[in-house]
C-alpha cells in the first residue's frame, strides 16, 4: 500500500540489513525487531524508543533469544557506518490508535491490496475527504516485513458502509474491512 518511492526505501533498507546481518539469523531477527518499533542505538549503545530506554533482556525475549546476542548487535551496527546512522536516526511512528478506536469513536478502514500498485492510499483519502471525513490517522504495514500487508485508517468518525463499495472500487484493492 506504500508508494513507489517509500517502497523502494524500505526495500534498500531492507536489503542492507540482510546483507550486514548475513550469517548471523539471530542478530538479523534483533535487528528487525529494532527497525520494526522505531528502536534506536546511542553513541554509548543504548538502545531506545524515543526517549524510553530498552532493556537488553527485553528485546532478547521479544526474539527468543539473550542479551548477549543483543550486545552483539549493538557492535555490529556501530561498526558499521551505514547500520550505526540508520539506527542513530531511525523514530518510533507512535501509537496505533486501531485497538481503541472504538472507545474513541472514531471510525476504522482496514484496506488489503497490491502494495506494488500507486494510489491506493490518494484514493482512499480522496474518497473519505469527497464524503467529509477527516482521517485522525494512517498506517500502511511493510510489504518487506508483512506477507499481507493492510492499509489502515482511522477516522474522526464511522465509516458509512455505504462506502465499502467505493472503496472496493480503488485499482490494486482486493479487500475492505469496515469497523
Amino acid at each position: 500500500m506504500l508508494c513507489c518511492t517509500k517502497r523502494y526505501v524500505d526495500a534498500f533498507m531492507w536489503k542492507k540489513i540482510e546483507e550486514r546481518f548475513a550469517g548471523l539469523p539471530v542478530q538479523r531477527a534483533i535487528a528487525r525487531k529494532m527497525a520494526e518499533y522505531g528502536l534506536s542505538v546511542s553513541e554509548d549503545g543504548r538502545i531506545s524508543c524515543g526517549s524510553v530506554e530498552i532493556k537488553e533482556n527485553s528485546l532478547a525475549k521479544s526474539v527468543g533469544s539473550d542479551r548477549r546476542a543483543v550486545r552483539e548487535t549493538v557492535k555490529t551496527i556501530m561498526r558499521d557506518k551505514y547500520l550505526k546512522q540508520l539506527f542513530r536516526s531511525i523514530k518510533p511512528a507512535g501509537a496505533l490508535l486501531k485497538e481503541v478506536a472504538h472507545l474513541l469513536n472514531f471510525g476504522v478502514v482496514e484496506i488489503e491490496g497490491d502494495a506494488k500498485k500507486a494510489g491506493i492510499i490518494s484514493d482512499a483519502t480522496a474518497l473519505l475527504s469527497k464524503n467529509r471525513i477527516s482521517i485522525r490517522q494512517i498506517y500502511a504495514d511493510d510489504p518487506e516485513m508483512i506477507e499481507n500487508p493492510k492499509l489502515t485508517i482511522i477516522a474522526e468518525r464511522k465509516i458509512p458502509g455505504t462506502l465499502l463499495n467505493a472503496l472496493l472500487k480503488i485499482k490494486g484493492v482486493r479487500k475492505v474491512s469496515i469497523y
